[in-house]
């Protein structure tokens, strides 16, 4: 049985995520980003994130808006992101980058296989899988990847004037071993939750129509922030990932 204490604590961190995005949400409303992508990134990421997201966002992220980077391109400047950003912030920044993604990509598919169990038969439950849990980390990730390659393609394309085959191609290159580092970090977290805390501890199933399960994800998104930070300082140290 889940304890009422764990119950409370996932409301009140589910509603403390929901109050952070919007926050981000309502300022950006009045300072758009230059990256017209990161205006989904921001309030996206912080439903995980929390006030990290949201001081992370006020301090840097703000650097980055429309009319800052635009007057400094108008004066022939570095745009203050470029310059008054640390690189580990910037990274942290493609980390969260390719977090939105994945962020987005679970929430879909987890209430999807959720909704339909068949979809979970399609993609191996009895007959791959024993549980579930397994067939919808495969949607999951599918999910996530589909996500991932069209923030990337949106970032990338219009940066650097890609053709849309091209785009694909450099999306891929960028998202890729980022995203997967993400995915198996969230993965590793949630089946500690999932068969170790839920299942033999509390004796009981970590389903999506709960609240618990969601605030599980929460956690598990901050450890794929941390397995994909590295992949994410290579990738932008060797140019195939954007500096952000």
């Amino acid at each position: 049985m889940i304890p009422a204490w764990l119950h409370d604590l996932s409301i009140a961190y589910l509603l403390l995520g929901l109050v952070c995005a919007l926050a981000i949400a309502g300022d950006l409303v009045r300072h758009r980003q230059h990256m017209t992508i990161m205006n989904a990134v921001w309030p996206v990421t912080a439903l995980f994130g929390t006030v990290w997201t949201l001081w992370q966002y006020f301090a840097y992220g703000r650097l980055a808006s429309h009319q800052q980077v635009q007057a400094a391109m108008q004066r022939h400047q570095v745009p203050p992101n470029k310059h008054l950003t640390p690189f580990r912030v910037m990274v942290a920044n493609g980390t969260l980058h390719c977090g939105a993604g994945c962020t987005l990509g679970d929430i879909c598919a987890e209430w999807l296989v959720f909704a339909v169990p068949s979809i979970a038969v399609v993609f191996g439950w009895q007959k791959i899988f024993d549980d579930r849990i397994f067939a919808a980390w495969v949607v999951d990730y599918l999910f996530a990847y589909a996500f991932g390659i069209i923030f990337q393609y949106f970032t990338i394309a219009p940066m650097k004037g890609l053709s849309f085959g091209k785009g694909i191609v450099a999306a891929v290159k960028a998202d890729t071993l980022s995203l997967t580092a993400w995915q198996i970090g969230m993965y590793g977290f949630m089946a500690t939750a999932y068969f170790l805390v839920f299942r033999d501890f509390f004796k009981t199933r970590l389903e999506p129509g709960s609240v618990e399960f969601w605030f599980m994800m929460q956690i598990a998104m901050l450890f794929g922030f941390v397995t994909s930070y590295p992949v994410n300082w290579w990738l932008i140290r060797r140019g195939i990932k954007e500096a952000m």
